[in-house]
């Protein structure tokens, strides 16, 4: 699937939602931390999000995955700055909804880190180096795998159901 947009990916709404929950926890009146630690905390929660935004904006496939690891970096930050907090506090002083809204937040920082690293893999293994590697040339031969993609699936789609090379398609998924 290719997106368009930075806030159509299934990651940066993630990420997205990370924040939002950390902005909850901070206006928690029962969660009694310094200035310092309240703004370096939304700070860092934003900087998830705001990291994804910034390198699906670059050019290069390189960039992108150089602002995905920062992301996932701030991620890990937002984890950190909550588990030593809990543990700093004595967690069991806390009402059980503060202690539920941290380890919540600490578990999206953790899903958006791991969402983060997947997409990470999947691009330095991908071929496209990013828009401005793109060439006519590329272009065309992209656009030639799609047809021959689109023509192939429209010759099953022709078979009988009970051919064995439709059937084989048909186990892949829908055709």
């Amino acid at each position: 699937m290719t997106y368009e947009r930075f806030e159509d990916l299934p990651g940066w709404q993630k990420a997205a939602e990370l924040y939002e929950a950390a902005e909850v926890l901070l206006e928690n009146a029962g969660f009694k931390v310094s200035r310092g630690f309240r703004d370096q905390l939304d700070r860092a929660a934003l900087s998830v999000s705001n990291n994804i935004a910034e390198g699906f904006e670059r050019g290069t496939t390189n960039e992108l995955l150089q602002f995905i690891y920062i992301a996932r970096g701030s991620a890990g930050e937002v984890r950190s700055m909550l588990t030593v907090k809990a543990r700093c506090s004595g967690q069991a002083g806390w009402p059980a909804n503060l202690k539920s809204q941290i380890s919540n937040l600490i578990s999206a920082a953790e899903s958006c880190s791991r969402q983060l690293r997947g997409w990470a893999d999947a691009l330095q293994n991908s071929d496209i180096k990013g828009q401005r590697h793109l060439t006519d040339k590329t272009r065309q031969s992209d656009e030639q795998k799609k047809r021959a993609a689109a023509f192939e699936l429209e010759l099953l789609r022709k078979l009988p159901a009970w051919h064995p090379k439709r059937k084989e398609a048909e186990a892949k998924g829908p055709i």
